[in-house]
């Protein structure tokens, strides 16, 4: 589900030139304007503050343009970028979208509630808590839904992709690999602690972390195979043939990765991650 989400942090546009042709993408970048603003007043790093902004934005755009292919999938590279989807399957009205207009998922939600945990600290769970019922009427997986709307706040085992979707914020504070490590972890444990929700995580904060290094994509590759046992090998063209609708780390970071890795630049990436189904 969250592919194109996934790997849009490896490869994120400028955060000042991004497009706007959607209503809900101002909305979310002037939020994530102000998480920026924050964050760089209270961690000082290398990466300029332009470079944090383009991990959340990328992902933010990545969810918003692959919004409208999520449950009705696509196998090309042709398509309106931020829509509207011409095809759109009147039928399809999850989100309250069937004209095929673009829109912020449950992805981008998460995500910038794990930024808000980092910026501040305090309690994850209640954090998720708090921005998913703020945004009630999103696509949330079903175990993560029943959570949400419980009473309890332990963890469910999950090995669902949503630990890796919501990740990607880590990058901007982890200053080397023992504490994206540590980091990824923490986001994912609160709800996905099964080992591959972990792993996908820590997986997809970690290739992320390397890019914003300036890592090669072969390396990068390289160390994600060697630390976590993924196979990397396989084309984007390759993938396309065969890939379907998958809701698992294991099934979805593996190619969402070599989405980023084997892209020419950021809408390509998201071409390439929306073109192989899923």
């Amino acid at each position: 589900i969250p592919r194109r989400h996934i790997m849009c942090g490896l490869v994120g546009p400028d955060i000042w030139n991004a497009p706007a042709q959607a209503s809900h993408t101002v909305v979310i970048a002037n939020t994530l304007a102000r998480c920026v603003n924050r964050f760089t007043n209270k961690v000082q790093k290398s990466f300029s503050v332009k470079a944090k902004g383009r991990i959340m934005i990328g992902a933010i755009i990545g969810d918003i343009v692959g919004s409208v292919y999520e449950f009705d999938n696509i196998k090309t590279k042709d398509f309106p970028f931020f829509g509207p989807r011409q095809d759109a399957n009147a039928n399809y009205t999850d989100n309250g979208r069937p004209t095929g207009e673009c829109f912020f998922t449950d992805d981008t939600v998460l995500t910038i509630a794990v930024a808000d945990w980092l910026l501040d600290g305090g309690d994850l769970a209640e954090r998720l808590v708090a921005y998913g019922r703020k945004y009630p009427h999103l696509s949330y997986g079903g175990m993560f839904g029943r959570w949400l709307r419980g009473g309890s706040r332990e963890p469910y085992n999950s090995w669902g992709n949503g630990s890796a979707m919501r990740v990607s914020a880590v990058a901007w504070v982890a200053t080397d690999e023992a504490e994206v490590m540590a980091l990824a972890k923490s986001s994912a444990e609160v709800t996905h602690n099964h080992p591959e929700g972990v792993k996908g995580a820590q997986a997809t904060a970690l290739a992320v972390w390397m890019a914003l290094q300036g890592t090669p994509p072969e390396d990068i590759r390289a160390a994600i195979t060697e630390r976590f046992g993924y196979d990397l090998t396989e084309s984007v063209d390759s993938i396309r043939t065969w890939y379907r609708f998958d809701e698992s780390c294991e099934g979805t970071v593996p190619q969402a990765i070599i989405c980023a890795l084997g892209a020419m630049n950021f809408e390509d990436a998201i071409r390439n991650a929306i073109s192989i189904g899923g």
